[in-house]
């Protein structure tokens, strides 16, 4: 029986062939961790007897979760990071402005056949390119810090085969929230997602980083796409691709489960508080009035997103009283949209726009949300509190629905926009 992308990959790293539920200790290609969770990595990269690191190219921090700073406390780890960055000679470290670590991760390392661990949840979204790609914590960012190796049990691969050409107002978010939806929040535990058929093919790497960072919603492991063309021109466009090392999955490769998801009647798709897979049809969720509108994230923060909501908006207005904040993912995305003139529409349009990185998404500055209030939000999470505010309530949408609603005051379907 032939190999998924995933036994490939980890196969490749640990230097044998392997089958699901193996355990396996494999050689990482890159380690990254942030701000949220570098401070806690340092602290037991000494307590386990570390002094420097296995790799100082690969060992990559970045500050976007906080930043800029809010208080003296964070300050304080901000400098943690800068002071460790010095003592170990980190050649790849970002400091405030440079944006979300997923999409710098994108932007600048990730590569096809790549294995990369990061300390954060949606570290999954570098199978987009291709990378076995995963996240982990704080104790075992530690451990790889010091060796560049990690254990790891070889998950089982489910497929999942997206068909049919969607209407032009719905986009790869509601694709990922209709899945996550029907397949529930541990319907895929511990599982690597495959995402295959003509519709992921026919995407952006933009759109499949959507996918692959929502994978970890599903319990799963790592999401990935076989990289192609769309991979090869993507890595092309930031001047990489020499380190590729491209895997796709054997046509007779095993899947523990096989779905197909046909599109061409979606309608855009909400997430309702206060999980990510309390998914509904717009046309289902009534009338919603909402106060804040973000648009940004890991998941939706790329410049092919906020093109989609400035086209939306451009020339129009968003209603009184509906804070409207428009934060790129990444200091390349924002001179993108600069360049573009997408700033000035969101400007004109009445919109916040706000440095790169995590902003709202996480609850802890910016855009904090106040008892009563709503929310709708391109980002992943909607959990109880996720916005700094217990007694506040997210919806979920794509960047077409946030600009829609944002001009109307309520949850909007995209398609009746003229």
């Amino acid at each position: 029986m032939g190999k998924t992308m995933s036994e490939k990959i980890l196969g490749g790293a640990s230097g044998r062939i392997v089958s699901p539920g193996d355990i396996v200790v494999a050689d990482v290609d890159y380690l990254m961790a942030n701000d949220g969770t570098a401070p806690l990595a340092i602290k037991f990269f000494y307590e386990m007897g570390g002094s420097k690191v296995w790799d100082s190219e690969r060992v990559i921090l970045i500050i976007d979760h906080i930043a800029p700073s809010q208080n003296e406390k964070i300050s304080a780890v901000h400098s943690l990071i800068r002071k460790f960055v010095a003592e170990q000679g980190l050649t790849n470290f970002y400091d405030v402005g440079n944006g979300i670590c997923h999409t710098i991760m994108l932007e600048r390392h990730a590569s096809p056949g790549m294995l990369i661990v990061g300390a954060d949840s949606h570290t999954c979204t570098y199978g987009a390119v291709g990378a076995f790609s995963t996240g982990i914590g704080s104790t075992e960012a530690a451990a790889t810090m010091i060796s560049g190796k990690l254990w790891f049990k070889v998950p089982e691969t489910v497929k999942f085969g997206l068909t049919g050409t969607p209407h032009k107002m719905v986009f790869p978010k509601d694709v990922i929230l209709h899945i996550v939806g029907q397949i529930g929040a541990d319907g895929a535990t511990y599982r690597a997602i495959e995402f295959t058929g003509q519709y992921t093919s026919s995407m952006s790497v933009d759109g499949r980083s959507t996918l692959c960072n929502m994978a970890v919603e599903m319990g799963a492991k790592a999401g990935l796409v076989s990289p192609d063309k769309t991979t090869l021109d993507f890595l092309k466009y930031h001047s990489r691709g020499d380190d590729s090392k491209p895997v796709s999955s054997d046509a007779d490769a095993g899947y523990q489960d096989e779905r197909e998801f046909e599109l061409t009647n979606l309608e855009p798709q909400i997430a309702c508080p206060h999980k990510v897979d309390n998914v509904k049809p717009i046309s289902e969720v009534g009338n919603v009035e909402i106060n804040q509108v973000f648009l940004g994230s890991c998941t939706n923060g790329s410049i092919e997103d906020l093109e989609v909501a400035a086209k939306l908006l451009q020339g129009k207005k968003v209603k009184r009283g509906i804070r409207t904040l428009v934060i790129p993912a990444s200091r390349e995305v924002y001179i993108q949209a600069a360049d573009k003139g997408l700033l000035k529409s969101f400007a004109e349009a009445g919109c916040t726009i706000c440095n790169p990185g995590c902003g709202p998404c996480i609850g802890t500055h910016m855009g904090v949300l106040a008892p009563g209030e709503i929310c709708l939000s391109t980002a992943n999470r909607n959990f109880k509190g996720r916005m700094g505010c217990a007694n506040a309530e997210i919806f979920l949408c794509s960047p077409a629905t946030a600009a829609a609603s944002a001009l109307t005051g309520k949850i909007t379907d995209p398609r009746e926009m003229k």
